[in-house]
């Protein structure tokens, strides 16, 4: 990635814009089904102020680690993973069972996900990117996987959308793709990134913030700065940050690194910046850089076991991940949902060789009342649900998530609710072996 020094800020405060926002609706932190942004803040479902802290993680090119650097991340102290998506422009398409699968590994490790589209990076400067119109188009190909997952999962529209060309473009085709996603139906927080090469040093999105955010309809985008050689000295890092804050407009610093080929970025000021006013962080990346950027990885070749100098820095050290992650409380660790193990799903199987039924009850076997809840689980064969009662489906390949209707919304403490499906099936037909409830683990009864 190319970046440029930062010119003299000279920009319009972003404070004198923040009027705009008074017309966001008052009743929605109340209503949001997920993640919401209220008062400049990233709230969860919970309406828990929620801060990001973790790492990036190249799925796209490294999908085989996927699996085992999640865990790690998570087992690093992080709260959040950003994750490279590839749309199929540049590189192989991400569909919509690889995208659950993702979302059920992030759930799974109790960590919050971040999908971005990494097709975009550069776009009017680098030949092969795409605009943030196709990248729309990629998330609505891809709906099936995120709708359901508010609770867990921000969509981030494009990777750096605009290189240092035309970078003008950004305020409007950040709008249209905002409204785009919002038609369609997608309630998540949108998370938007900057241009020139996610920098800002044009300060294109800081003074145009206010008014992207006004054209939401849903007032729940989240704004995504880069900070590597612009941002290498701490009133840099201060300013830039601070009108933000002092706007009430949500700031992420989606990526960062202790250095680049730009110049040196400041990753003290961007952590202790950070810190000191609530605003999340993610550092690039967890490992497998190329290209003459191979210092910004984490760990070395995937091996949670061997940090590099930057790794001990973003994890371990002044104001890093490990002293200053806490978890998304909607995996209860903020007084809400279940602990690991529970809850316990009995699942009877009545086989009729192409057709089947099956009966289902789902057991909170904590002593705390849950109120809303998914349970998830893959079929081990080809299985199709045809109708469901007492509950709704959403099936995605052998992927299956089951949402409450309002009548079995409610589990109280050593309760239960019951609900059924009628499918189809096309060889051995077999019950599930493993479920999850809200992303943890389930005993299968």
């Amino acid at each position: 990635m190319r970046r440029i020094r930062a010119a003299v800020a000279t920009g319009t405060l972003l404070a004198a814009c923040a009027a705009l926002l008074a017309t966001a609706p008052s009743s929605q932190a109340a209503d949001a089904p997920g993640f919401h942004i209220q008062d400049g803040r990233l709230l969860d479902a919970n309406n828990k102020d929620f801060v990001m802290r973790g790492v990036n993680h190249a799925h796209t090119w490294y999908p085989d680690k996927t699996d085992q650097a999640l865990k790690d991340i998570k087992a690093k102290g992080a709260n959040t993973v950003r994750v490279v998506l590839a749309t199929g422009d540049q590189w192989a398409k991400n569909d919509t069972a690889d995208v659950t699968k993702v979302v059920s590994q992030c759930k799974a490790n109790r960590l919050i996900c971040v999908l971005e589209a990494h097709d975009t990076t550069g776009y009017g400067e680098a030949g092969a990117a795409i605009p943030l119109s196709k990248a729309v188009d990629y998330w609505l190909s891809v709906k099936g996987a995120l709708v359901g997952q508010e609770k867990y999962v921000l969509v981030n529209i494009g990777n750096e959308p605009h290189g240092n060309t035309n970078y003008t473009a950004w305020t409007n085709d950040t709008k249209s793709a905002i409204s785009r996603l919002r038609s369609a139906g997608l309630g998540h927080t949108l998370m938007v990134d900057a241009p020139n090469w996610g920098q800002d040093w044009s300060f294109t999105m800081r003074d145009n913030a206010a008014d992207v955010l006004a054209a939401d309809p849903d007032r729940n985008t989240l704004f995504d700065v880069h900070m590597y050689g612009v941002y290498d000295t701490p009133a840099e890092v201060s300013d830039y940050l601070n009108r933000f804050a002092a706007a009430k407009l949500p700031i992420v610093v989606g990526e960062f690194g202790d250095m680049h080929s730009d110049g040196n970025p400041d990753e003290d000021a961007i952590m202790a910046t950070a810190q000191s006013k609530g605003i999340g962080y993610l550092g690039w990346s967890w490992s497998g850089n190329g290209g003459g950027v191979e210092y910004l990885d984490l760990v070395q070749n995937f091996d949670a076991s061997r940090l590099t100098d930057w790794g001990k820095r973003l994890f371990d050290g002044a104001n890093g991940i490990k002293a200053t992650a806490k978890e998304a409380s909607v995996f209860g660790s903020d007084g809400g949902g279940t602990g690991p193990g529970a809850c316990a799903v009995t699942y009877r199987l009545s086989d009729w060789g192409s057709s089947f039924n099956a009966d289902v009850t789902l057991r909170n076997t904590s002593d705390k009342k849950i109120d809303g809840w998914e349970l998830g689980f893959a079929f081990p064969g080809q299985q199709k649900i045809n109708s469901v009662w007492n509950a709704k489906a959403v099936q995605s390949g052998a992927g299956v998530r089951i949402t409450p209707e309002s009548w079995t919304n409610s589990i109280p403490a050593g309760g239960t609710v019951s609900f059924g499906l009628s499918g189809s099936s096309t060889g051995a037909n077999t019950a599930p072996t493993s479920f999850t409830l809200d992303g943890r683990t389930c005993t299968a009864a």
